[in-house]
């Protein structure tokens, strides 16, 4: 019945609990509780469903209802998360040398899966100016930043994979940051959780859409995901309330086992979905902003 528990959270999947493979660590700054889980075997990886790796989340309440000190409070805490996961994945610090790719994953004209191309939308791109004018690029603060929307297959007839390799084969980033909108298990969890993770990402997968896989085997360069829920699928809905209210898997009937496995092809977002993606959008591109920021001195 798990089958109907669908997340892209590794922090809803198991992970939040320490065990056999799997270790956990807690804190937290700006205002966000962190969930760091680390999934360091197969066995694990399997138990919980999600590839060996770091996942990094973070509780921030509603972005949208954040008061701006909130909200920047929250942006950096997150900044530094994605710095230090990135420079981990890197084996380099972020300066003057460092290079990153953002792809915006999702369809632009789906709103609960723009957070991809909208976060890119609001970020600015440097590659252009260390090629064009230096000067002007070391007064802007930030690395060499290009961005890339790829669209989705049906649009493009294309592959994710193959435009974002093929964007990595121009560029020579050190990294791809692939943006996306995730799905939860949880209403509480929309638009108020973040998830980082090294292991790349598989887009459309949490709407049971999976495409090929981006991550360091198949573009070339390491590739941290990072995605705010936006979607719950109206079957994990009922699973989640049957099982609040009591009901466990093994005593469900046939027809109410039919019943979910239909919900599948459902998905259920918040009547306000418009603006909580646009909040989510303008979080993410500044804490990739100002991730990436270069410090005084680290131009080169």
């Amino acid at each position: 019945m798990e089958e109907f528990a669908r997340s892209d959270l590794a922090a809803e999947c198991g992970g939040e609990r320490e065990g056999e493979g799997i270790r956990v660590r807690k804190s937290e700054s700006g205002g966000c509780r962190i969930l760091q889980v680390q999934v360091r075997s197969s066995e694990a990886a399997k138990r919980i469903g999600k590839p060996e790796g770091c996942y990094v989340t973070l509780d921030c309440g509603n972005i949208r209802m954040l008061e701006e000190n909130e909200f920047d409070r929250v942006r950096c805490a997150l900044s530094v998360e994605i710095r230090e996961m990135a420079e981990r994945m890197c084996g380099k610090r972020v300066g003057g040398q460092f290079s990153v790719l953002v792809a915006g994953l999702g369809n632009a004209e789906i709103t609960a899966d723009a957070i991809g191309p909208e976060t890119v939308r609001r970020m600015a791109v440097t590659r252009h100016l260390r090629r064009l004018d230096h000067a002007l690029f070391s007064t802007v603060g930030l690395c060499e930043i290009s961005a890339l929307v790829p669209g989705v297959l049906g649009q493009t007839g294309l592959e994710t994979v193959e435009l974002v390799r093929g964007a990595v084969k121009a560029a020579s980033p050190d990294l791809v940051v692939a943006v996306d909108a995730l799905a939860s298990r949880s209403v509480e969890r929309l638009a108020t959780t973040v998830q980082l993770s090294d292991t790349g990402i598989h887009p459309g997968s949490g709407i049971g859409n999976s495409r090929k896989a981006l991550n360091a085997e198949t573009v070339g360069v390491p590739v941290m995901a990072l995605g705010v829920p936006t979607v719950v699928d109206s079957s994990t809905l009922v699973y989640d309330a049957l099982r609040r209210a009591g009901y466990e898997p093994q005593y469900f009937s046939g027809e109410l086992h039919q019943a979910l496995k239909e919900g599948k092809n459902f998905f259920v977002s918040p009547k306000e979905i418009d603006l909580l993606v646009s909040s989510v959008a303008v979080l993410l591109a500044g804490a990739l902003e100002k991730a990436f920021t270069v410090r005084d001195g680290e131009f080169s």
